[in-house]
């Protein structure tokens, strides 16, 4: 292995295994630098915990949509997050929230609902949208980075401009991978127990049977893919030098900057004008 003073093309740093969306320039998401996405983000995400009203993360909220809609290439699972789980959510939250909100604090508010001698207060429904909202804006802010970043590029980025070690983060990251590694061997093992007969019956106890007789099988697939991966970093001398040569570099360019400071001016934007933190009139 060589060393990390090795120079190495800027055109090595393009990912070839990247889609073709990436490679477009409307998605300019896809060609930002992880750090930058997660800086430009944190501070609104920051001030959100606090804000209490609804105009403020409605506005935050469609500010992240708008960034997601032209900065990626919207796959059917993220279009699907977009239009239905985070609405459902807000709504379950919003109406969540609203039945928990303490009747006491709520009951000088015009009545909204009223069953019995239960009674759905104006206020409590809108401390509850606005805690639905709030946590709906600060979901899709974080999509930013998350739907148009993978996690390599995101131990890179860290490696290289956080100098985080590296030993650190490329250990972490295959301990990450072993999460869908464990899916394919358990499905492996369930088809094989299916060829075999193997059902143990109907019920609750023939199912904890039936998961129970996964562990062993499952643990042996663990432990021979975790000795191939140890073999294969010691055969790559990882862990030998303090630091090494990157064969992707993710750098972090004038673009990052600028959309850093875009975003927080937008966000600066949005607070001041609906300044949620003012006193009531």
């Amino acid at each position: 292995m060589t060393t990390a003073s090795t120079v190495i093309p800027a055109s090595v740093a393009e990912d070839p295994y990247a889609a073709a969306p990436r490679t477009s320039a409307l998605r300019f998401l896809y060609a930002l630098n992880p750090l930058a996405k997660m800086a430009a983000i944190l501070p609104a995400i920051v001030l959100l915990v606090f804000v209490r009203d609804l105009a403020t993360p409605l506005a935050f909220l469609a500010l992240a949509y708008v960034v997601l809609l032209v900065g990626i290439a919207l796959s059917i699972r993220a279009a699907a997050v977009l239009t239905l789980a985070i609405p459902g959510a807000i709504l379950v939250l919003g109406v969540g929230f609203s039945l928990w909100t303490d009747a006491a604090l709520v009951a000088d508010t015009p009545p909204v609902l009223q069953i019995g001698a239960w009674t759905l207060h104006s206020d409590a429904l809108q401390i509850g949208f606005a805690t639905g909202l709030r946590l709906g804006a600060i979901l899709a802010l974080s999509l930013i980075p998350g739907l148009s970043t993978t996690g390599p590029d995101l131990v890179r980025a860290c490696v290289q401009q956080l100098r985080v070690p590296y030993r650190i983060g490329y250990t972490a990251l295959a301990a990450f991978r072993f999460v869908p590694r464990f899916g394919h061997e358990l499905e492996i093992i369930r088809q094989a127990h299916r060829v075999r007969g193997a059902h143990r019956g109907r019920g609750p106890i023939a199912s904890v049977r039936r998961w129970a007789s996964y562990i062993v099988p499952l643990l042996a697939g663990a432990i021979r893919h975790a000795e191939r991966v140890a073999l294969a970093m010691d055969s790559r001398a990882f862990g030998a030098y303090p630091e090494r040569t990157e064969r992707h570099l993710v750098p972090f360019r004038a673009r990052d900057v600028v959309f850093i400071a875009a975003f927080w001016v937008a966000s600066a934007a949005l607070f001041v004008a609906f300044f949620p933190w003012a006193p009531p009139i």
